[in-house]
């Protein structure tokens, strides 16, 4: 398996990481949602003049604890300097090679109908801390960003069921773009249940402080897991307890119905159509 991304964040610096560490942390996860087992990373570096040197090391040092803490090899990079003013600080590209094991074969196009749908834990922590920093907004507790590599948490989920069907880790877009981006695949519709998807109270108010729905904001360290029903208490189980998946949670299923769309039962007893964020909710999120 291979992939490649960019990272622009701003600020660089947040609660809970910066932009070093989430673009480790951002490749391997890409290629984990593969089933893969990520090996080498290369990273490619656009400064604007007058970054200063004392934070490249910082990012640089960031990123190879990451990398050190997820088990792969950085392996090979560049770096280029632009004006100043022609880009902002520091932008990181990150590309990465994993080994899918033999058996292993997960896509969207693989949900089928009666297939459970679970997610890690706490949803929009990551895209909610980013805005707080932003916004200037300060909480009794501060939300961090919960930025994290999810190769071993994958790889405890295909010790108890190698035949997941499908996993993503919601970044932008968040939860509902993704399943979305599912159901299209698959030809298959998604029902999710609000009561199921765990929300912080901190980031629930964040959202109505910001006028954002938390199903649509970014995660950088959360996974969404699509499996059979008769290995979902398996899964759910290896999931709670791995260290990133102790608030994991089964959000909903994989129906017949309405193919390609996404429904929600409310609170409340009703049930609201979905859909895929339009445009971009907040920018240079990740």
């Amino acid at each position: 398996a291979f992939s490649t991304d960019s990272y622009v964040v701003s600020p660089i610096f947040f609660p809970g990481g910066d932009i070093g560490k989430m673009a480790v942390h951002g490749t391997v996860n890409d290629l984990a949602m593969c089933g893969a087992r990520p090996l080498y990373l290369s990273v490619g570096f656009i400064l604007e003049e007058g970054l200063p040197m004392e934070d490249f090391w910082r990012i640089v040092q960031s990123m190879r604890a990451a990398a050190d803490e997820a088990g792969v090899q950085l392996v090979t990079g560049d770096t280029k300097v632009v004006d100043r003013g022609k880009a902002d600080k520091i932008f990181i590209n990150t590309a990465g090679i994993g080994v899918v094991p033999a058996g292993v074969d997960i896509q969207p196009a693989h949900a089928q109908a009666g297939d459970k749908i679970m997610v890690s834990g706490q949803i929009a922590v990551h895209g909610i801390a980013i805005m707080s920093v932003r916004e200037g907004l300060e909480f009794e507790t501060e939300i961090a960003s919960d930025t994290a590599a999810l190769n071993g948490l994958v790889q405890a989920i295909l010790e108890v069921c190698s035949d997941v069907h499908v996993l993503r880790d919601p970044t932008r877009g968040g939860v509902t773009s993704v399943m979305t981006e599912i159901a299209q695949s698959a030809n298959v519709g998604v029902l999710l249940q609000e009561a199921a998807v765990p929300i912080s109270e901190e980031v629930k108010g964040a959202c109505e402080i910001l006028g954002l729905d938390p199903l649509y904001v970014a995660n950088e360290g959360k996974l969404i897991a699509v499996v059979p029903p008769a290995a979902a208490d398996a899964v759910l189980a290896a999931m709670r307890q791995h260290p990133l998946g102790k608030e994991a949670a089964v959000i909903g299923e994989v129906v017949s119905d309405h193919p390609g769309f996404v429904t929600m039962k409310t609170r409340v007893g009703g049930t609201r159509v979905v859909d895929m964020l339009s445009g971009e909710q907040l920018p240079r999120i990740c």
